[in-house]
């Protein structure tokens, strides 16, 4: 064989190798948060105040300080309480604060929420579901742009970054990270 034609059947067979960007390797593994029961900031609540004279139902987020903000008793902290647990503490509130003797207090969550930024063609929250992968959000926010890194995504996580390829995810769904309510997703901006 000519020279020159080695050469380049060698090269071709190294670009070949370099064309073929197979993910492999493994995501890792992000522990949860807490119980999926607790209340986080982001979480929107319905209250129920029943069985006084003026009984209302009140819609609220928990805020980034993990607060809520309730009619004649003001602020009242809600993340790392589960429903019942919150459902006590504002009764007692009402009671400790003599503004009713006697109330029934019904605490439901109605939303729960994953943000995702950066590189996906429509940024912002969107509702957490027990079946959310980081896959399946970057989808739920229009899928990525061109220019999105795919294969370095990061998943925040109690204030902690964790480098997921979402095409690893998306060849092997065993690699493909459940989210839990309040995570966040930032797709970076490819070099190229």
């Amino acid at each position: 064989m000519h020279p020159l034609r080695a050469a380049t059947v060698a090269l071709l067979g190294v670009l070949a190798g370099c064309a073929t960007s197979e993910p492999t390797g493994k995501n890792p593994s992000i522990p949860s948060a807490a119980a999926a029961s607790q209340l986080r900031p982001g979480d929107s609540l319905t209250i129920a105040i029943i069985g006084v004279p003026d009984p209302s139902t009140n819609n609220v987020e928990i805020d980034d300080q993990g607060i809520i903000s309730l009619p004649y008793i003001g602020t009242v902290k809600a993340s790392g309480e589960t429903t019942g647990g919150l459902t006590q503490r504002i009764r007692e509130e009402y009671v400790d604060k003599k503004i009713y003797t006697s109330v029934d207090i019904s605490v439901s969550v109605t939303e729960r929420y994953v943000y995702v930024g950066g590189e996906v063609e429509k940024p912002g929250r969107i509702i957490w579901t027990p079946d959310l992968t980081a896959a399946k959000a970057v989808q739920a926010a229009g899928g990525f742009t061109l220019y999105a890194k795919e294969d370095k995504v990061s998943v925040v996580r109690n204030q902690i970054l964790y480098d997921v390829d979402i095409k690893l995810a998306q060849k092997s769904p065993s690699q493909d990270p459940r989210l839990e309510p309040g995570d966040s997703i930032q797709v970076p901006r490819s070099a190229f």
